[in-house]
């Protein structure tokens, strides 16, 4: 990966879909310019969606989704349209691949009304337009194709181009709490669990959002925090720790500096902070043998001490005095049915797009389970879920 690289769970996901031999994988490698899935005359060549990050012009840095055919048959079958329908959950834009020869299914009239229901943006490519001796008017949202000839491939790319631009997403991580020529300071525990040579991704981009805002940084590791802040030359806007640090930083930084983590910045970054906020409270009236599902969006191998499936069960016990009973799920598993569970417990998702974190967030809402994540809910068993909340004080009163 270079330098400039674009994470994925940054990158707009584009999902094309439609029926078995809609040309779907054809109009795939047709728009990308690389043969990114395998093509045959065979129904259900694409057994499982495709991924690919790429640079895509005119759009940019994306991940293209090639998914299996939504009519595909048996109980294999079932699990594949399955699959393609989770591919829904990330998706920022569609394209459902019809056969311009064909009118529009019940299938695909069904996945249209779908998109709509999820105001997901979509585009209709009406494929095999090679074929056809005459054109009939396109359907809403429709244009002719031929992943065959390359006809309307460019004029699709440049629709893409546009409801991209539409869509872009202005957040930021950190930089609009900031003012040209502050300093934040960083704090970034660096043990056996962090990756060797390389820092974690919210830790690269709340860098890079600062250094984008004008502002500058100071890094340290949680024993070092007191030392730092006696040798700097000006007062820090802001603390920012990793949340398995909150406990000793808290006690480290003065009171009239702004401390704040890592997980609580993406949590609104990518998330739904004053829903994780509410959340929190969930963890004072744990009871023995309520159900708590702890959730990760990476995949990463367990450490001796690991902060989901260790630490935070552990706190957890001590905080409420309760014994619940954990379930873990990590990357793409998430439950459907979560009416189970008292309480769910997230990570910040630097892992997941921005759509998945907010479907995630909003099965919970759906099911009336209170949700919050893993800085919110380290803040408040430390006793500093007020403080931490300084830079958003109109969510302080929450607490």
């Amino acid at each position: 990966m270079s330098l400039n690289a674009t994470v994925s769970a940054e990158r707009p996901h584009i999902g094309f879909f439609g029926l078995r031999n809609a040309g779907k994988s054809s109009l795939v490698n047709a728009v990308t310019g690389q043969a990114l899935s395998v093509v045959s005359e065979v129904k259900g060549t694409t057994t499982d969606p495709v991924k690919k990050a790429m640079e895509l012009l005119p759009l940019g840095p994306v991940v293209i989704i090639d998914t299996p055919g939504l009519d595909d048959e048996g109980d294999l079958g079932a699990l594949r349209v399955e699959k393609a329908r989770q591919i829904l959950r990330q998706t920022d834009i569609a394209v459902l691949v019809t056969d311009s020869a064909q009118g529009l299914s019940p299938a695909e009239n069904e996945l249209i009304s779908l998109f709509k229901e999820k105001n997901l943006p979509y585009l209709l490519a009406c494929n095999k337009a090679d074929l056809l001796s005459g054109r009939r008017p396109l359907p809403e949202k429709g244009l002719y194709v031929s992943a065959l000839t390359g006809e309307g491939v460019g004029e699709l790319k440049e629709k893409l181009g546009a409801l991209l631009k539409a869509e872009k997403n202005e957040k930021r991580i950190v930089a609009d709490l900031l003012s040209p020529g502050d300093l934040v300071v960083l704090v970034m525990p660096i043990d056996e669990a962090a990756p060797k040579g390389r820092l974690i991704l919210p830790q690269q981009q709340t860098m890079r959002d600062i250094l984008d805002a004008r502002c500058a940084f100071a890094a340290c590791q949680p024993e070092e925090l007191k030392e730092l802040l006696a040798g700097l030359g000006k007062k820090p806007r802001l603390i920012i720790t990793d949340s398995q640090a909150f406990g000793r930083v808290a006690k480290d930084t003065p009171e009239d500096v702004q401390l704040t983590s890592f997980s609580i910045l993406f949590a609104r970054y990518k998330g739904d902070l004053e829903t994780l906020v509410q959340g929190a409270a969930k963890l004072k009236s744990l009871q023995d043998g309520h159900k708590v599902l702890i959730s990760e969006g990476c995949t990463h191998h367990r450490q001796c001490g690991d902060i989901g499936t260790v630490k935070l069960p552990g706190w957890i016990r001590e905080f409420s005095g309760a014994e619940p009973e954990f379930h873990f799920t990590s990357g793409g598993e998430f439950p459907e049915d979560l009416n189970q569970y008292a309480l769910i417990v997230h990570c910040g998702g630097c892992m997941l797009n921005e759509k998945e974190m907010q479907h995630r967030l909003a099965c919970a809402q759906q099911a009336g389970v209170p949700v919050v994540n893993y800085g919110v809910a380290i803040a408040q068993i430390h006793g500093i879920l007020k403080r931490s909340l300084a830079p958003f004080p109109a969510l302080q009163a929450l607490v």
